[in-house]
């Protein structure tokens, strides 16, 4: 952190004295002008002050004015006020104008030192948390969402609308296809991203303890609650709470939870007092819903409150295209905590990559590509650097036998064979963005054999399936 400058402007030059000598011995860079006009002057320097001291009344001006004049400049700065003409009215100005503090001379020199020491201390904080924020908003932006094909292109584009918007968000997806990340994409785009995002994942907490956990409880509520705590709705007050695995949540909870999403209020465990909440609430899970509906496990108005905007998030193997995106991602990711980095991954284990199905999903892949990274020193990733169960993909039934209907009527042998043959090559090339060499590897076919038969059947991108 850079060392903290300040700015003393006082036409008396004992006072500008003892404060210099005070505050340079505590290390902070200190600055000492006598009049208005050397002190806007000073100011001019790319790097604005943090704390200028200004005394009301200087030779050639008003200190005010000089505060509206550098305010206008550098508006992250802040002031105390020093002076010997103390008024209420003048003290309500100097406010009004953005002054901090109001001290009156003469003054106890540690008291001063004490307060700028204050004064610094918060902006500091408030410095770390804008920093933060920043930091935050910037690792989930909508473009660090890393795909282009189209089903992760038609998730970011709803994302993008959903938060400018204040409704609930019901994310659905198979584990590991990176919900949360889509959870905090559209807080950390919206209104609210000032306020915090909480997450709380509803499979992995007692449901004895989730209710605490959500609403906070009092002391003496429960055995072990020794005092009052508060819980996760008070602390996303104004911000997102996050609900990872909803379809896991009590029958007791969901009433509980329909209510806060209803009436905005809550009571903490064991206490009467209702509290009012303003948050926005996004759920996520990776079962389906509907069927819970249907079963009785899961409440219908409650999956109505939650279902206001549904965002399906694909698995990796509907997002074949995007694999080597991910891949290199992971790969400077990773390459990071690497003396030696990694240079890339060989086209032959890439396609092996690209052909494999992913059960985890993005999370395996990432897995996948730190141990990887841990384990080949430098280079470029190849076949055999992958663990075995990659490079031998298991075969897995494609057609059902029974499945298969003839007409009574009769049916064209030649031609049910080719339609079916035609699926199958048009799926392949779906999954893969029409790339023919991890097509070709995905059925097992040779390259060559492949783009004959896409050019002798006519096959096109936007070929319908069959």
């Amino acid at each position: 952190m850079q060392t903290q400058r300040i700015l003393v402007v006082d036409d008396e030059t004992s006072l500008r004295t003892a404060l210099f000598r005070a505050l340079d011995q505590r290390g902070y860079q200190v600055i000492t002008a006598g009049s208005k006009q050397e002190a806007f002057k000073m100011c001019q320097a790319d790097r604005p002050f943090d704390l200028v001291l200004v005394d009301l009344k200087l030779p050639d001006g008003d200190g005010l004015e000089l505060m509206t004049e550098l305010k206008a400049v550098h508006p992250s700065t802040t002031f105390i006020v020093l002076t010997g003409f103390a008024t209420i009215e003048i003290a309500v100005e100097a406010t009004r104008r953005g002054a901090y503090h109001f001290i009156t001379k003469p003054f106890n020199l540690d008291e001063v030192i004490n307060i700028v020491q204050k004064v610094l201390s918060h902006k500091n904080l408030e410095t770390e948390n804008h920093q933060l924020r920043s930091a935050l908003h910037k690792q989930y932006k909508f473009d660090n969402i890393i795909g282009q094909s189209e089903k992760i292109i038609e998730v970011l584009d709803m994302v993008e609308r959903v938060a400018e918007s204040d409704s609930t968000v019901l994310i659905t997806g198979e584990s590991g296809t990176g919900k949360e990340l889509i959870a905090k994409a559209i807080h950390y785009n919206s209104q609210r991203n000032k306020s915090p995002f909480i997450p709380i994942n509803c499979g992995a907490i007692p449901g004895e303890l989730l209710e605490s956990e959500l609403f906070g409880h009092v002391k003496g509520a429960f055995t072990g609650a020794t005092q009052n705590r508060i819980g996760r709705f008070e602390l996303a007050e104004n911000g997102t709470i996050f609900f990872d695995e909803i379809g896991d949540m009590s029958a007791n909870l969901q009433v509980k939870l329909l209510r806060v999403l209803q009436d905005r209020k809550f009571e903490p465990v064991g206490s009467t007092k209702t509290i009012s909440s303003n948050v926005r609430v996004i759920a996520a899970t990776n079962i389906d819903l509907d069927k819970a509906v249907e079963n009785g496990s899961f409440r219908e108005d409650l999956f109505y409150r939650l279902n206001v905007i549904p965002i399906k998030v694909p698995a990796l193997r509907e997002r074949v295209s995007d694999i080597p995106l991910l891949i290199n991602h992971f790969i400077t990711k990773f390459n990071q905590n690497k003396k030696e980095p990694i240079t890339g991954i060989s086209q032959d284990a890439l396609e092996i990559l690209c052909c494999y199905n992913w059960p985890g999903n993005i999370r395996e892949l990432e897995n996948l590509m730190e141990r990887l990274a841990i384990i080949k020193r430098s280079g470029v990733i190849d076949t055999l650097d992958l663990p075995e169960k990659y490079r031998t993909p298991s075969s897995k039934v494609i057609l059902d036998p029974n499945q298969i209907q003839i007409p009574d009527s009769g049916m064209d042998f030649n031609s049910a064979v080719n339609n079916y043959e035609n699926a199958l090559i048009l799926q392949a090339l779906e999954k893969t963005g029409w790339n023919r060499n991890q097509a070709a590897h995905l059925l097992r076919l040779n390259r060559t054999t492949l783009v004959e038969k896409i050019k002798k059947k006519g096959l096109k991108p936007d070929e319908a399936m069959i």
